[in-house]
């Protein structure tokens, strides 16, 4: 592009090329810029929308896990329930009178009163040891000697009972931990019994007893959860008081 420089006369003047300066750089640094901001937005919305693909979908699973396990758990309830119901109305009564009844009316008809009493001590101090309940001694001991004498038969065989456990356990101390290791929260409960002071373990072990957990059980991993004897005692013969009544009253 070219001007002309006029004058006053009129007369033409000199063409005079236009110049143009350019600096270069300057343009292709915004552009950069431009480019690099928008490469950015676009990065952080793809970022962005991958983040919500992937949340939505693990959101979404961990419901159905949620509502999976709240459904088995009732499933459980209510077979468990049903199995309780059948037990205590069929199952349990044909196996008193088919099955025990006969052998403790064998008991009382053939052994004499003192004999009997040697023979319910020994079997409740001597069945927990061997993992064999002792209830139906308890039964016999109702049944024979009533509420006084029979809770004080039962109630001094029980705390041998639940010594030669603890005891013999302690023979056992590393394999009994190796197992407690290996169910850290099955576990759980009964390392609580053995922390704190003497106070502390003797309430944790009346508990214990009380509660359904396997009473059985509890005699020997007691020992490896580092509980004193003391409070293990006193807290469990206290903690069986309520199952003893139960038993001798039925």
């Amino acid at each position: 592009m070219t001007f002309y420089d006029g004058n006053s006369n009129g007369e033409g003047g000199e063409v005079v090329p236009e110049l143009k300066v350019r600096v270069e750089g300057d343009d292709d640094g915004v552009n950069g810029k431009r480019v690099t901001l928008r490469q950015r937005l676009l990065e952080e919305c793809e970022a962005e929308e991958r983040y919500l693909l992937v949340k939505e979908p693990a959101f979404s699973c961990i419901q159905r896990r949620s509502i999976w396990f709240w459904v088995k758990l009732g499933v459980s309830f209510t077979f468990i329930g049903l199995l309780a119901a059948v037990f205590f109305r069929w199952v349990g009564p044909f196996l008193m009178d088919k099955e025990l009844m006969p052998i403790i009316n064998w008991e009382m008809t053939t052994f004499s009163t003192p004999m009997l009493a040697v023979l319910v001590f020994a079997s409740v101090a001597l069945f927990p040891t061997i993992l064999l309940p002792s209830t139906p001694s308890i039964w016999v001991a109702g049944m024979t000697f009533g509420y006084g004498f029979g809770f004080l038969l039962i109630i001094s065989a029980a705390a041998v009972g639940v010594s030669l456990p603890f005891f013999i356990g302690s023979l056992f101390l590393h394999r009994i931990q190796g197992w407690l290791e290996k169910y850290p929260k099955k576990a759980a409960i009964l390392r609580a019994a053995g922390e704190g002071n003497w106070f502390h373990q003797f309430k944790a072990v009346t508990l214990i007893r009380i509660s359904p957990f396997p009473y059985i059980i509890y005699n020997y991993c007691a020992v490896a959860t580092h509980v004193k004897y003391g409070p293990y005692i006193l807290g469990s013969l206290i903690g069986m008081v309520p199952e003893i009544f139960v038993a001798i009253y039925t």
